[in-house]
């Protein structure tokens, strides 16, 4: 087990928490309150794109939810990053930063943007694949199933809101 572990308590109750490391082959390991080894556990979130730090839940190798956690923002900085370190591999969404051009303003088309993990290009088969979010962000999927996000439409430059403005 890593020396490097983590207790976590639930700041709504007085139960003793729990303890998060990763073991030698890099796998997630809760030690519950009990003091039960829980190896390969896997982080859920309940609102992955309306509340991503509300509402996480570890669930076992055997697919039984073992620990709720409210929100991640309460857990010690340690406990967040490694939580935050594992949900990062299994939310793949990259942030598209701009538009650069579309193949055409209906669909399908392609287009080539630039994101938080680079430049790409990927079609668009119709519009319905940009669907509206909160607080004015939209998520776009491709006809591949990446889910590209803006967390804010106002974030982007004017060229790449201009281009954005056709499709919705």
């Amino acid at each position: 087990m890593n020396t490097n572990a983590i207790n976590a308590t639930n700041s709504n109750d007085t139960r003793p928490g729990f303890e998060l490391a990763r073991d030698s082959f890099g796998r997630l390991v809760l030690t519950d309150a009990q003091g039960e080894r829980h190896v390969g556990i896997t982080p859920v979130r309940a609102f992955p794109l309306s509340a991503p730090d509300h509402g996480v839940s570890l669930v076992g190798a055997e697919g039984r939810e073992l620990v709720w956690i409210d929100e991640v923002a309460l857990l010690p900085a340690p406990a967040r990053a490694l939580l935050q370190e594992e949900l990062a591999v299994r939310d793949f969404a990259p942030t598209l930063r701009q538009l650069h051009k579309v193949s055409s303003f209906g669909v399908p088309s392609t287009w080539t943007v630039s994101t938080d993990r680079g430049d790409t290009t990927f079609v668009l088969k119709a519009e319905e694949d940009i669907r509206r979010l909160e607080g004015g962000a939209l998520l776009i999927a491709s006809a591949h199933g990446v889910q590209f996000r803006i967390p804010d439409v106002k974030d982007l430059d004017r060229a790449s809101r201009k281009l954005l403005e056709r499709f919705l």
